[in-house]
């Protein structure tokens, strides 16, 4: 019997590849900067963010030196007890989503009241289905 090629990538490595993205766009650095940094092609820093490839523990060394942090920075949210870890997973995965991080950085700039307003009209829009956040920051 021969085996598919069908198969998912593994949560944690979706998880490290959405870290290495979070931090690359934060620092405002391209895949292509990253990819001339640590001597691979941009489609492989694609499939180290997407979770399609693994990425090797000498690969992840040089990449946290090109996004200018440690490697323990990018693994933190891998090293949660079970049931906490879950949750930042998922929450990493989400912000895979074409365009999150720029609707993220302009909901940031929003006043409380804006962001009130933005959540009602985005569950009004959904069905109710937007979920409420766990917790809500007066900031």
């Amino acid at each position: 019997m021969s085996e598919t090629s069908t198969k998912t990538p593994d949560p944690m490595d979706v998880a490290l590849g959405a870290a290495v993205r979070i931090r690359r766009r934060t620092i405002g650095m391209s895949q292509e900067a990253l990819a001339e940094q640590c001597n691979v092609s941009f489609q492989q820093i694609q499939k180290y963010e997407n979770g399609a490839n693994r990425i090797s523990f000498s690969r992840l060394v040089q990449i946290a030196r090109a996004l200018r942090c440690r490697v323990v920075d990018l693994l933190d949210v891998l090293d949660t007890p079970d049931h906490e870890g879950g949750a930042d997973i998922d929450l990493l995965s989400r912000m895979r989503t074409p365009g999150a991080l720029e609707l993220l950085a302009a909901y940031e700039r929003l006043s409380p009241e804006g962001r009130a307003t933005l959540v009602n009209f985005l569950r009004a829009v959904s069905g109710g289905r937007a979920e409420a956040p766990a917790k809500q920051s007066a900031a």
